[in-house]
């Protein structure tokens, strides 16, 4: 089911809804830190790298793992993709096909994750981890995407992207706020964090998390993959349903765009030809283009109005680019994680 969360877990403290709810975070977290303290039942024959987050909503987290899996490939080692397919009607095991699957099918993270290398689909991590073997993947490294809180699969290495702007919202846990689990129990999981945002987002971040955290906190930031000058000074009518929509909307801004409209829908949402009807009718009122990001994009059916909106709506890809030195960071981790399995 598409996500949106409530808008008062972003505030910066605690409102009467976060506090009337505490006692369900508080067994909520007691719950899910008892599921994390269990030891992993089952470790693959492969390094396993974990990509996740701290929150409930969007991150940046598959831009992030696509740009490793990139890294590794220019590496000539083989990553695959682990994913449990959030929105799909996946139930067993499946190895994505581009040509053959949609997002109803895989999940729309599948099949961006696809364009960078093999993907397996199963809401059972360790049943995924399986069937490589039986489609007869033989990969160099298995590539988690989501799974912090999953204590199912033993993880050499754990990363967790941070959103710059939104952080850890209100510091509640859900459904006082967005957090997972408590946050301390989160950082004793992890090994790398990467905050998606400003330099001093990244400082503002590092601080914060000192109490319980000493390893390396790594700066990233949302780039443009190709040309974006046909953004310039374009009216733009922007829509998506994303984990954090405002992110994409900005970054048309600053790419020289003129909003002349945004719609937002949930993270995953499931778009109808009533809406896809009424997103192109806005637009020719407007005189606006219409622009969207690849993973909306992707969840656009292909018959009715939804296959006009495809034919008339562009999107922007992005990518994510770690800063400075950070890349080279990140990657030496990596590195080190994989040798000191294969040691």
């Amino acid at each position: 089911m598409p996500f949106r969360e409530p808008s008062w877990w972003n505030e910066p403290q605690p409102g009467f809804a976060a506090r009337a709810l505490a006692p369900a975070a508080w067994v909520y977290g007691r719950l899910a830190a008892r599921r994390m303290a269990q030891g992993p039942r089952y470790s693959a024959a492969l390094p396993v790298l974990c990509i996740g987050n701290f929150t409930a909503g969007g991150t940046g987290k598959t831009p992030l793992a696509m740009w490793i899996a990139g890294q590794l490939t220019a590496q000539n080692l083989s990553p695959v993709f682990l994913t449990r397919g959030y929105g799909s009607a996946v139930r067993a095991p499946t190895l994505v096909d581009r040509e053959r699957h949609g997002a109803a099918d895989v999940g729309d993270e599948a099949l961006l994750l696809a364009r960078a290398a093999r993907v397996m689909v199963s809401p059972d991590r360790v049943a995924g981890v399986k069937a490589l073997a039986g489609h007869g993947i033989a990969g160099d490294v298995i590539l988690m995407d989501d799974g912090l809180q999953n204590p199912g699969l033993s993880k050499d290495l754990t990363i967790a992207v941070v959103d710059g702007a939104r952080a850890f919202g209100n510091g509640g846990v859900i459904p006082s706020g967005p957090l997972r689990a408590p946050l301390p129990v989160q950082l004793a999981k992890t090994d790398i964090v990467v905050v998606n945002g400003r330099r001093e987002d990244r400082d503002r971040i590092a601080a914060q998390i000192a109490p319980w955290f000493s390893g390396p906190v790594l700066s990233a930031g949302p780039e443009p993959a190709g040309d974006t000058s046909w953004l310039q000074r374009q009216r733009v009518l922007a829509f998506a349903g994303i984990g954090n929509p405002q992110r994409f909307f900005r970054l048309l801004e600053q790419l020289g765009a003129t909003l002349a409209g945004e719609r937002r829908f949930a993270d995953h949402h499931d778009f109808t030809d009533a809406e896809a009807a009424r997103l192109m009718a806005e637009a020719d009122k407007l005189g606006a283009m219409l622009v969207t990001t690849e993973k909306d994009f992707v969840r656009l059916g292909r018959t009715g109005a939804q296959a006009d909106l495809r034919r008339a709506a562009r999107t922007l890809p992005i990518a994510l680019r770690l800063r400075g030195d950070d890349g080279a960071v990140l990657m030496a981790r990596i590195t080190g994680a994989l040798n000191k399995r294969h040691s």
